[in-house]
């Protein structure tokens, strides 16, 4: 194995271009070599190009850098303020150590349908951002997960950063967990809820995680002109309805099918509180008492 240390994208792109796999944190890499699995030949690591570590507002939206960590996630004041649902997944990502070196990029990159960052990113309009030597192009994050483990970027192609529509009233995160730590999803639940004058649903985005071969969006349309909590429970059956698990280790089909419907009346829930400006602390989870004892 042989490991280039970039400094710049350029040199990123160079060296990916030679058939370099980038690697930022190597969180999930050091997963796959725990497993048995086979290491890439050439890696390029890219987590001293600081380029890559910046949020930044953009109109209608923001920009979240490849290389910004989980831990920088869950504490930044326009994550929080604006894309609170991406900060209750950051803070639910692994321990205190992988949340400090694991990226939003590799999440994304490694299209895992487990990732706890899916579900919210998917429903606030996620897009990546794929540069190669060639040039750069936006694709939706619905377009570039197409199967565990697998997307349809090139392999010449590196995220650089996702973008986010501008932020909703309301959104949140929520998963079912056996620990506090280093835990994979059974299930999760991502909801971004804009709430209209009367109070009531105007529209609602709900995605669910480890249900499917890629994070689902379920069709929400139902949800809007609902009350909140008339929402909250609709959206429970339409993520069962919707939900497609498979079984394993962690839990059966069914399991999954009713325990995601009862994410996803947590996450709708907790998103249309913190619509009407509820202060729900950052992760759902903990504030919550969801989930696995302290």
């Amino acid at each position: 194995m042989t490991l280039t240390i970039a400094s710049s994208v350029q040199e990123i792109l160079e060296a990916m271009e030679s058939g370099a796999r980038p690697v930022a944190g190597g969180s999930d890499l050091v997963v796959g070599a725990r497993q048995g699995q086979t290491l890439p030949e050439r890696l390029v690591a890219i987590d001293r190009v600081h380029e890559l570590a910046h949020i930044e507002a953009i109109e209608n939206g923001v920009r979240i850098g490849s290389g910004v960590t989980h831990a920088a996630l869950m504490a930044d004041a326009t994550i929080i303020d604006s894309y609170t649902g991406l900060a209750d997944a950051s803070a639910l990502v692994g321990s205190p150590a992988t949340r400090n070196v694991g990226t939003i990029g590799g999440n994304v990159m490694n299209g895992s349908p487990a990732m706890d960052t899916g579900a919210p990113l998917l429903v606030m309009g996620g897009q990546a951002e794929l540069q190669s030597s060639t040039g750069t192009r936006m694709v939706a994050l619905a377009d570039l997960w197409t199967g565990p483990g697998q997307t349809s970027a090139a392999s010449n192609e590196l995220c650089v950063a996702v973008h986010l529509t501008a932020a909703h009233s309301g959104s949140a995160y929520v998963r079912l967990e056996y620990r506090r730590a280093m835990e994979i999803a059974v299930v999760g639940a991502g909801a971004s809820i804009v709430l209209g004058d009367d109070g009531s649903v105007a529209s609602a985005r709900v995605a669910l995680t480890s249900v499917a071969p890629t994070i689902l969006e379920i069709s929400a349309d139902a949800l809007s002109g609902l009350s909140p909590e008339a929402a909250a429970d609709a959206a429970a059956g339409l993520a069962s309805e919707q939900a497609i698990p498979i079984s394993d280790l962690r839990g059966s089909d069914t399991y999954r099918r009713h325990t995601v419907g009862i994410m996803a009346k947590r996450a709708v829930d907790a998103a249309c509180r913190r619509a009407t400006g509820e202060n729900i602390s950052v992760p759902v989870n903990r504030s919550e008492g969801i989930g696995a004892a302290q």
